[in-house]
């Protein structure tokens, strides 16, 4: 009887310097292992629907259904892995080398052989500790569907393979198809990017906790008008990657990077945080916090001045007060609400609804809870504006209700303020939508979702010129902000109507080739086209929008993304005026 076969994801994986750690130290060695495997390993590999086929000493055979699920399960652990060991002496750290192919194996009850499980085997010993190498038939699987990059490595002749390997390597701290950015310069006064605190809990659902930790820094030191503070969606991206500081400095244009981590175990919290130069690498100031949970609002604030005095020691007593966000009054709306912003970053549908429901416990748990009201607010507003415009009839009012709230019980909280005048533009009340605007900016000259707020509310209400400037500064705040295509559109659209119809064209371009399933673009870059006589550019422009979108984008045309209805009449006409001029009628 032949044997029995089947096509299956193979993960290989072993310890590097296994032998040298435990001779220097067995016992250790052995029970970091275990920890690792217990708290992480494991679990990340049910989380991919994966099945643990064996392990030998230090190594792992894993077999899954799919190739996707296991590069990213790898992706996955080798991240947390490089988190683990960020605090630990070299010869305490535990690094994964680890191999995917996509082959046929051979089935002897709960076991596996053959060669589609010898050459993952063959890859893992080709990949460096805390890396990850794929065969051309498992990297022709996953390289449009996983977030890395890949280094074509070439063939390789390994050890009892008849014929050559093509193997690539994983580039762990690169993502893939990220637009290029230049340089930033520093600015004047000093910049610093708090990044995403490390979560050492062992517990994967305590992310939120750190993440919150982390924002709440940033938004404090965000008050601060003689700071240069990154945002959170910006910093945020550097998050288990294996990133030189003087590579994030140089990324985000920022002199001073702080870092943490967390470490929660029952009623009991300990955060560590440490200033440095990101150019030099030199510690400035580091410090560890043991907390009791109830205290946490306490940490956070010890945490910002002593920052704050630690980059410029000379600011003065006045400017190193910030006014704190008023805190909920019990710690679960305070988990709600950050748990809801773990999944309100991640900027998809399915997690803007997640991010929704979390903002509504938080705010059942503490009605008095702004920044939660306007979080709530702003859930509403993405979703018409990026993901359902359909719904906007039923999400103005909503989106309406809720900033109106967040402004009500905290007139001080900059975000209430720039959610509202994001609600009121959008229905159309442009000089209550730019009133609000402003007010935003100055409760919080950091924030970079007040500045957009500004740009969109100059835009939709008249001012397309004076709406350039406060975008650029949104993006700048935050390059990598979520809603950085909404402010690209908006840039674009504000050339167009400055008559600026080249700098519209680029702007657009830009757009669209970053972020081209993003709507907005299209009829932009049409209108501009066609008032600057390139009538065939715009034909080819439609040719791929309606490749890209289907039928439904011609009645766009007459009403681009549903955003006419709060244009003004001649807004309307300047932008049905350039598709005219482009060959296409109402």
């Amino acid at each position: 009887m032949p044997a029995l076969r089947r096509l299956a994801a193979v993960l290989a994986a072993d310890v590097a310097g296994y032998s040298r750690l435990m001779g220097a130290d067995e016992e250790g060695t052995l029970e970091r292992l275990k920890a690792h495997r217990h708290e992480l390993v494991d679990s990340k590999i049910a989380e991919h629907r994966g099945r643990i086929v064996k392990t030998t000493g230090d190594g792992l055979l894993v077999e899954f259904q799919s190739v996707v699920d296991a590069v990213r399960c790898a992706i996955h652990v080798q991240r947390d892995m490089a988190a683990r060991n960020s605090n630990l002496p070299a010869d305490q750290r535990i690094a994964f080398r680890m191999g995917i192919n996509l082959g046929d194996v051979i089935l002897d009850g709960d076991d596996i052989f053959g060669d589609g499980v010898n050459i993952a085997a063959r890859l893992e010993a080709l990949a460096e500790a805390g890396g990850l190498c794929l065969s051309a038939g498992a990297y022709d699987q996953v390289r449009d569907r996983v977030d890395i990059a890949f280094e074509d490595m070439g063939e390789q002749q390994v050890k009892n393979i008849a014929r050559p390997v093509r193997f690539y390597r994983a580039l762990l701290d690169k993502r893939a198809a990220a637009p290029a950015l230049p340089a930033l310069p520093l600015p004047e006064k000093p910049s610093i990017a708090v990044l995403a605190f490390t979560n050492m809990s062992g517990d994967p659902e305590q992310e939120y906790f750190a993440d919150g930790i982390a924002e709440d820094i940033i938004t404090a030191l965000s008050k601060s008008r003689s700071l240069f503070v990154i945002a959170r969606n910006s910093s945020f991206t550097y998050k288990g990657r294996q990133a030189a500081l003087d590579e994030i400095g140089r990324g985000l244009g920022v002199r001073y990077v702080l870092e943490g981590s967390v470490r929660k175990a029952g009623n009991r919290v300990r955060v560590t945080a440490q200033l440095v130069e990101a150019e030099t690498g030199g510690h400035l100031w580091a410090e560890r916090y043991d907390r009791d949970l109830a205290d946490i609002f306490a940490v956070q604030d010890e945490i910002t001045a002593s920052v704050s005095v630690a980059i410029q020691p000379a600011l003065e007593r006045s400017e190193q007060k910030r006014a704190v966000r008023k805190p909920p009054d019990s710690l679960d709306a305070w988990e709600s609400y950050h748990r809801g912003m773990w999944h309100f970053a991640k900027f998809a549908v399915a997690e803007n609804e997640k991010a929704r429901s979390f903002f509504q416990r938080a705010i059942e748990l503490d009605p008095q809870f702004a920044p939660a009201a306007a979080a709530l607010a702003v859930t509403y507003l993405n979703e018409i504006t990026l993901f359902r415009p359909e719904r906007r009839a039923v999400n103005i009012p909503l989106a309406l209700d809720h900033a109106v709230h967040a402004v009500t019980i905290d007139a001080a909280d900059a975000t209430g303020h720039a959610a509202l005048a994001r609600a009121l533009w959008i229905s159309g009340r442009h000089a209550e939508g730019l009133a609000k605007a402003e007010i935003a900016v100055s409760l919080d000259p950091g924030s970079a979702a007040a500045h957009g707020a500004l740009g969109g509310a100059r835009l939709w209400g008249g001012f397309p010129r004076d709406a350039i400037e406060p975008l650029q500064t949104a993006m700048r705040l935050s390059p990598f902000d979520p809603l950085t295509p909404l402010w690209l559109h908006f840039t674009a659209r504000a050339r167009y109507w400055s008559e600026e119809y080249e700098a519209a064209i680029a702007v657009a371009h830009q757009l669209r080739q970053s972020f081209p399933n993003f709507r907005q673009p299209y009829n932009t870059l049409i209108a501009a086209l066609g008032q600057v006589g390139k009538v065939d550019e715009a034909r080819a422009v439609m040719t791929d929008a309606l490749a890209r979108f289907g039928e439904p984008f011609l009645s766009l045309m007459s009403l681009p993304l549903n955003d006419l209805r709060e244009l003004r009449p001649q807004d309307r006409a300047h932008l049905i005026d350039g598709f005219r001029k482009a060959g296409f009628a109402d």
